[in-house]
């Protein structure tokens, strides 16, 4: 059963920057981002065009601005705080709220 709100999922220090990390929170599995500027994003592990959690293993970066998650697997772009896939219009990867509080990250569901 999954238990929606905001869930404490690890201390900030253990997300180590430019690396995703997996987590199954409440059911459902997340991947989790670090940047190198301290920013944490977390996105559904699961990639929309393959259908595989394999997120957590993409490769972050950025367009311009705009935080971003490559999949492992076609190289599809994802924008982390908006999750619109930038080759491909008609993919897109669910996001979540994330904050810190008291040193740990916290995600909403």
């Amino acid at each position: 059963m999954s238990v929606a709100g905001w869930h404490r999922v690890c201390a900030v220090a253990d997300l180590e920057p430019a690396w995703g990390e997996a987590a199954l929170i409440s059911g459902r599995q997340v991947a989790m981002f670090r940047t190198v500027s301290g920013e944490v994003f977390a996105v559904a592990n699961e990639d929309p065009a393959t259908g595989a959690n394999v997120m957590a293993r993409g490769i972050t970066g950025s367009r311009g601005d705009r935080p971003t998650v490559a999949s492992p697997l076609h190289k599809e772009v994802y924008d982390l705080v908006t999750g619109e896939c930038l080759g491909s219009p008609e993919l897109r990867i669910a996001t979540f709220g994330t904050r810190i509080v008291g040193g740990y990250i916290e995600v909403e569901l």
